[in-house]
């Protein structure tokens, strides 16, 4: 029994690395899964941050092609506009249907003081004289000519742009580039509500197009013209009922339309995304803030991560507590294992049954084991149907099923221990005197059916043509030896295994001789041991129980195995075993 005290070691060493695992991986699944749901969120911000923007840029290239069918109707006339043109014009744009946000479209004269009587002459001929204002010294004059709808325009009829800095400098902007322009933050003399606006300018030029700036300011005729007060223009891109973000614009340090106050209906004071994009406006830059409100926050809050980590929570319980029923298992197999070993050495008559009472309870134990990791199975089937949405995601599927199919591994790798150490546990129930002979040609034959391999790759060379004394274990080492000769070769396809059985008169000699990558010799006494394993992680899955069995079935009869080997020239397993019941001598104390 001193071997027992480092085995317990190992086997607490080993519950505090599953614990370890069970524990890591419940925080991967959940850090993974809330990085996920992020994105996913994130995504849909930049999705209707894009929109918006997009929504201002196709508006505004919208009103400019209505501005530039201005410019050809007014070419199609060489430029002598009058009223009642540019009214029959406007009507068959639709503003107020198709252009929501314009406050209407017109044509801004360009007139040298010199031509001043010619263009108030002109006027006059049209029955509307025009009282241009206000005064100022500019050698030129640009005053708005006509602008429909008239009726809700009218006090800018005879307004002179020249005489204000910006609605001047975007109108030579657009007479010099040729390109459609507008000016920084005005307010329009037809705005009651004295709120931020613009001018949007597309010029018209004498003749063909001019290709210099030369050209252009002599040629220079006027512009057709828009004018906007921004919270209309967006009023008509998209309601804010409608939208998930909120956002201002901001012509240089001058805010012209602003929706972040917290008066505004689903204020969120801490925004869940913020973004500023800066966007080229027709000669002006235009700074876009946006910020998530209420609503966006109600459509993204996801319960999922929280749901994964409660789920991997309660497997971690459920895993502590198998480990925690392990560990008393073995606690009480151990100190009841003392107190027989102490009553075997003064009751030997009772030895046989006080073992097989220890062999029973640790296959009981083992198998209620069985319990609750069907239960983490079972809640893990449960976590897979409620991330169902979450797997059908192509970003998602990948990561998070490798998460759950490894804690199924890990479930079925639990159970793959519980049953090695039950088939531990009942080596000492088999080797009956009733027990049948074992014709050594048929375990052969069923080995390879087994394995599935060539006949040809296992070869057998034996003195004897059966086993007479306790056949069922004898058949367990063979089929165990012979199955990790395959199972461990670097081409299974490809492995030869030797099989020779010597009859020594009193006993049997046995080996095994496979030819795959060999062990190393400082590990030819520990693969023995129960849950020991040289495995690499490109090879198969072990319990580490399968060598221990052998040994076990082999120490019953009071013999022992060895094993000749050295990294890559195979190995080679002998032991010996009795020919018959009479020649087995159990070594009651080894196995109690």
């Amino acid at each position: 029994m001193a071997h027992t005290a480092p085995h317990h070691k190992k086997i607490s060493t080993l519950h505090m690395l599953v614990i370890g695992l069970s524990l890591a991986m419940t925080i991967g699944a959940w850090l993974y899964s809330k990085h996920q749901v992020d994105k996913q969120i994130e995504a849909r911000f930049i999705a209707s941050r894009d929109r918006t923007v997009d929504l201002i840029v196709d508006r505004m290239s919208r009103y400019e092609d209505a501005l530039w069918s201005g410019v050809a109707h007014a070419r199609s006339l060489s430029g002598e506009l009058n009223a009642r043109d540019w009214h029959t014009f406007s009507e068959t744009l639709h503003i107020e249907e198709k252009y929501p946000g314009v406050n209407g479209i017109g044509f801004i004269h360009y007139v040298e003081r010199a031509d001043l009587p010619a263009y108030h002459e002109a006027r006059s001929s049209e029955g509307r004289p025009i009282q241009i204002y206000p005064e100022h010294d500019l050698e030129y004059l640009l005053p708005i000519t006509y602008i429909e709808p008239e009726a809700a325009n009218a006090a800018a009829i005879g307004l002179d742009v020249a005489h204000e800095t910006n609605r001047r400098t975007g109108l030579l902007a657009s007479r010099d580039s040729g390109s459609a322009r507008i000016t920084g933050p005005i307010v329009l003399v037809q705005d009651s509500g004295n709120t931020p606006g613009f001018l949007f300018y597309t010029p018209l030029y004498a003749g063909e197009m001019p290709t210099t700036v030369a050209e252009r300011r002599e040629r220079f005729l006027g512009v057709v013209y828009a004018p906007f007060v921004v919270r209309k223009l967006v009023e008509g891109l998209l309601s804010k009922d409608l939208r998930d973000v909120r956002f201002s614009l901001s012509d240089g340090e001058a805010v012209i339309y602003d929706e972040h106050g917290p008066d505004e209906p689903l204020y969120d004071v801490d925004p869940m995304f913020t973004d500023t994009v800066v966007v080229d406006m027709y000669g002006r830059k235009w700074t876009v803030n946006l910020r998530t409100n209420l609503a966006f926050r109600a459509q993204n809050s996801s319960a999922q991560p929280s749901l994964i980590l409660a789920g991997g929570l309660v497997i971690e319980i459920l895993v502590i507590s198998l480990l925690v029923m392990l560990s008393r298992s073995t606690k009480q197999a151990h100190s009841l294992a003392r107190d027989l070993t102490a009553e075997l050495r003064a009751k030997t008559k009772h030895l046989e049954k006080a073992n097989a009472e220890i062999e029973q309870f640790v296959y009981v134990a083992s198998h209620d084991l069985k319990t609750p990791a069907r239960g983490i199975g079972f809640l893990v089937d449960v976590i897979e149907e409620e991330l169902e949405d979450v797997l059908k995601s192509a970003q998602n599927r990948g990561e998070l099923q490798m998460q759950l199919n490894m804690i199924r591994d890990r479930v079925a790798r639990m159970n793959d221990l519980t049953k090695g150490i039950m088939e531990f546990s009942r080596v000492g129930h088999y080797g009956s005197e009733g027990e049948p002979r074992l014709p050594v040609s048929n375990l052969i034959e069923d080995c390879v059916a087994d394995f599935e391999v060539d006949p040809k790759q296992v070869h057998l060379a034996s003195d004897v043509s059966e086993i007479a004394c306790d056949s069922h274990n004898f058949r367990r080492v063979l089929e165990n030896l012979i199955g990790n000769a395959f199972k461990y070769h670097p081409h299974p396809r490809a492995a030869k295994v030797e099989v020779a059985i010597k009859d020594r008169g009193d006993r049997l000699t046995v080996s095994v001789k496979d030819d795959g990558n060999g062990i190393a010799p400082e590990f030819h006494d520990k693969i023995f041991d129960v849950f020991q394993t040289l495995r690499k992680g490109t090879e198969p899955e072990s319990t580490g129980i399968g060598l221990a069995i052998v040994k076990k079935a082999i120490q019953r009869h009071g013999f022992d195995i060895t094993v000749t080997s050295s990294e890559g020239h195979g190995a080679e397993f002998s032991f010996c075993w009795p020919k018959d019941r009479s020649q087995s001598s159990m070594d009651l104390e080894n196995v109690a």
